[in-house]
This record gives structure tokens, sequence and C-alpha cells, in this order.
């Protein structure tokens, strides 16, 4: 078995990656996978948080049958315990959007980081200044390797409580607590705007200065580094495996998933998706409640078998 390290690149890697779009003239469906590459809230995952015995089973059965898994989500490292009990494999999984790559063979607190695509600290400065002329009212919260920490009037919308508090501009100052760790994401919030208008001022406002999206239904948007999204860190360690963008099964339901689903040689949005994700994906299943990518996977398996 390669190696996590070996399979998936160094630490703190910001390399550019080729544009992760699909190619429709590629026949992907009557191509065998070799990857499944899934989301976990509102997709693998129930809304009660729990991985079902039928997805559990198909995960392993697709294993078995060499097909590795990745877990591709917005979390953080350290959310990762509802899934660490199901790794087989390799026991990758790509967090915070594509900021990191993580090796959750250690378990629970044990997590291993594999590669870090960090938010420039100049950069994080900059969006959080414009969006915050954009959007008046918006407030933050710093998402690190290890550390969290929030503004003071940033609500409680995360299970842990917060590493600081202190407004943005502080945390991130050249001196300040931020400092210590690479910045994986900034999360802002805002308390009135649409979701999906909050997500149009800021990469209107933010530019290149931040990869801009949203995994939440409330108007918290989420900032990772230019160029780094769950498709383009996926990209990287399906190349550093020899797997092409043809040979990949996604799954996701909101638009963080977006350019994972597009790039994926085949795709599907869950029942329960965002409008703007069922209008991308090449196929739709089931809603996560209804076990939608167990019946995939089991569907797959049965075509191989």
């Amino acid at each position: 078995m390669r190696s996590p390290a070996r399979a998936c690149g160094h630490m703190r890697e910001n390399e550019a990656v080729t544009s992760a779009t699909r190619q429709p003239e590629t026949p992907a469906s009557t191509v065998p996978p070799r990857l499944i590459a899934t989301d976990l809230d509102g997709t693998l995952l129930r809304d009660d948080k729990t991985v079902s015995p039928r997805t559990v089973a198909a995960l392993a059965a697709a294993e078995q049958a060499g097909i590795d898994v990745f877990f591709v989500t917005g979390r953080p490292a350290r959310w990762m315990d509802v899934v660490s009990d199901h790794v087989h494999g390799h026991g990758l999984a790509i967090c915070g959007n594509g900021a990191a790559v993580v090796d959750l063979h250690g378990g629970p607190g044990a997590h291993r980081f594999v590669k870090v695509r960090e938010l420039p600290r100049q950069n994080a400065l900059d969006a959080v200044g414009l969006l915050r002329d954009a959007a008046p009212g918006t407030v933050y919260a710093v998402e690190q390797t290890y550390g969290f920490h929030q503004e003071p009037d940033y609500p409680k919308l995360h299970m842990e409580a917060p590493d600081d508090l202190a407004p943005a501009e502080e945390l991130l100052a050249p001196d300040g607590v931020a400092s210590r760790e690479p910045i994986l994401k900034i999360l802002a919030y805002h308390p009135t705007l649409d979701p999906d208008a909050f997500l149009t001022v800021a990469r209107l406002s933010v530019g290149d200065r931040a990869n801009v999206t949203r995994s939440s239904p409330s108007a918290l948007l989420e900032l990772s580094g230019p160029e780094v999204s769950k498709a383009s860190t996926l990209a990287l360690c399906c190349a550093e495996r020899g797997i092409s963008h043809e040979e990949v099964v996604a799954f996701g339901d909101m638009p963080n998933d977006l350019e994972m689903l597009t790039w994926a040689g085949r795709s599907y949005a869950m029942g329960n998706a965002h409008p703007d994700v069922l209008a991308a994906a090449s196929g739709r299943t089931a809603a996560n409640n209804e076990d939608g990518v167990a019946l995939v996977i089991e569907q797959l398996l049965a075509e191989r078998a």
C-alpha cells in the first residue's frame, strides 16, 4: 500500500493545478471507477450526523473491490471523528474545502496532516477588509491546522469554544495569535443577508485574493487560498496516484461541491441538493437520509460483477 505522505505530496503545497473541468466528449460512464469522492454533511452523513449501516457496508465493499474512497469535506480535521471508524485502505480525507489532506488512521485526536494548502496571511487580511466594506455587519472566524479563533460577535455556530476572541485584523496580524500556524480558511458570517446574495457580494469584492464558497444553509461563507478547492486538491491527489478524472465518481449537495462535481467523470447530486448542484452534476441520487451514496455505490459494484 502506498503511504499517505507519498500518495499526496508534501506539507504546505500551493502548487498550481490545471483547470478542473469535465471534458464533455469523454464517455465517463463507460470507464470503470477507481476512486469515489464524497462530501460528508448533507451527502454521506444523515441529518443526525451518523453514517448508516448500509452506507458503511457500501464503503467497505467499494474498497474491497479496489476502489479508493476519499472523504472530501469543508469540515476541519478535528471534526472527522464521525468517519474515522470507517476508513479503510489509504485512510485519507480532504478537509477544509481542499485546504488540507489528513491521514485518519490514527483515530480521533491523532489525525496527521499530509498536505496543507494555506490561505496567505496578507490575502486573508485583504479579504476581511474588502468584505467588511462591501457587506457591513460581516463577522469572522479563523480556522487553522489546530487553532480556531473568532471575533466577539461571531455567533455560536460550531462545536467548540474558540481559542481566542479578538477582531480578525488583530488575529491575522503578523504578531497575532493566528501567526503560529497556517491559515486554512476564514469563515465569514452575515446575520441578515440572503446566503446566495452574500456569496455573490463576497466573490465580487474579494476577487482573486481568495476562493469563496459556502456549504451552510445560513449566510456563512468559507474563504480559502486562491485556487484552493475540493476539486483542485482532489485533482492533485488523483494525479499523484495516476487516476484520471474520468475514473472518479463524486457526490455532493452544496455550492462548495460544484467544482468537484464538474471535474469528476461521473457526479451525483443528492436529492436534497442546492439547485445549482442539481444543475451541475451529471446524475442524481436519493437524499442523504435515504442512503443516496450507498445506492450508487451498490449499482457501480453490480456493474463490475
